[in-house]
């Protein structure tokens, strides 16, 4: 291929201008640099060996010689509000909320942290009415977020459904889990209330929204058996083997008293003898433990602990077992094995928790929603030693 004349002569005008504006972008960034004071790069070098104490420290110097950075008053702003030191968050937030020479961008961006800032230090009124006024903004979808947990916090289960609607169509992704489980949360109030029909229309929208809602079914069984309708309830109770039957040893209890009622205690037994066989737990174990040595005796509780500690070992089933041993042994022998047992319950006791499957929060109850990280039906209804504490 021939090369034209006109490119040999090109190339180094071509090669001139390229340095010319290399040159140019340079002596731009080292005039920039050189206006930024030095305690903005000291800032920079703390955070960068984490250290935000300095960094917070130098960040204040350069916002003291230059108050027009306003991104470094929303950054350090947000370093306070991560610190928890929530007051001098919402005074950097506030100042530029208020500053009449903002964009109006800018002025909406220091309302949404704002909100944050109240929300975080405890303030729900305040942080509700200021993100409420971002509802027909850019942040309007951000802020229905925050306003979601302000609305959980307060307990007001209506509107939380209603935000998470919105949240849900915002985002695309389902909250439809979140929302039986607020219907749920508002007919447990009902019930605790004993207003029966607007806590079975609750835990019904709550099905209608999410048909494995297991804490429904549990909720329309406690209606029903409050009203001493027990046939109706064992039926709800029953259903929930057909939602996810690990949840059945929630509801174990409320079958053993609902049978009881009945005068049908031993058929309760056989119901709870089949779920523990078919669906082994510790919980279910412990009651159907419990319930045996009262209706057939500690020889044949004995044996139920016995069949499952060789299918599954567990602490706790070593701890009923030398419970139901100590019963008929002679003096001296019932004082060795309620020593033993003494030891076994102690660290039984420590693996008798719930966790969550988000943030692994542990708990002695089970939680609907973990106190933790606050999502809901994150807590696996086995306890810990049912998982990996198994020996």
């Amino acid at each position: 291929m021939e090369i034209e004349l006109w490119w040999l002569l090109a190339l180094p005008a071509f090669f001139a201008l390229g340095w010319g504006a290399a040159r140019v972008d340079i002596r731009h960034v080292l005039s920039q640099s050189r206006a930024l004071p030095s305690s903005y790069f000291r800032g920079l070098n703390h955070l960068l060996n984490e250290e935000p104490d300095r960094a917070i420290d130098a960040f204040i110097e350069v916002v003291k010689v230059d108050p027009e950075t306003t991104e470094l008053h929303f950054a350090l702003g947000n370093l306070f509000r991560r610190r928890g030191e929530v007051e001098r968050a919402i005074r950097m937030h506030s100042s530029l909320a208020n500053r009449s020479d903002l964009d109006e961008g800018e002025r909406l961006r220091a309302l949404f942290e704002l909100g944050q800032d109240y929300l975080r230090a405890g303030l729900l009124d305040r942080a509700e009415e200021t993100l409420t006024k971002l509802a027909m903004t850019p942040f309007a979808a951000r802020s229905r977020v925050f306003l979601l947990e302000i609305a959980q916090l307060e307990k007001n289960w209506s509107r939380a459904i209603d935000l998470a609607r919105q949240v849900e169509s915002d985002s695309g992704h389902s909250r439809q889990r979140e929302i039986a489980q607020f219907h749920c949360e508002a007919a447990a109030g009902k019930l605790a209330q004993s207003l029966f029909d607007e806590a079975r229309s609750d835990a019904a929208a709550a099905l209608a929204v999410n048909r494995m809602a297991v804490r429904a079914n549990l909720i329309l069984g406690d209606v029903e058996a409050r009203a001493g309708r027990h046939a109706e309830a064992i039926t709800l109770w029953r259903a929930i083997e057909s939602q996810d039957p690990a949840y059945l040893a929630l509801a174990g209890a409320r079958l053993i008293e609902s049978h009881r009622a009945q005068g049908r205690v031993e058929e309760g037994l056989a119901l709870l003898a089949g779920y523990l066989d078919r669906y082994p737990s510790l919980d279910l174990l412990e009651l159907v433990f419990r319930l045996t040595m009262e209706l057939q005796g500690v020889q044949a509780a004995l044996r139920v602990v016995r069949e499952e500690m060789r299918k599954s070992p567990s602490l706790a089933g070593a701890e009923w077992m030398l419970e139901a041993q100590a019963v008929d042994a002679p003096g001296e022998r019932v004082s060795d094995l309620n020593q033993v047992r003494n030891l076994v319950h102690a660290q039984a006791q420590r693996m008798a928790r719930y966790a969550c499957e988000n943030c692994d929060f542990k708990a002695r109850q089970f939680f609907w929603r973990c106190p933790g990280c606050g999502s809901w039906e994150s807590y696996s209804p086995r306890r810990i030693e049912e998982g990996d504490a198994r020996f």
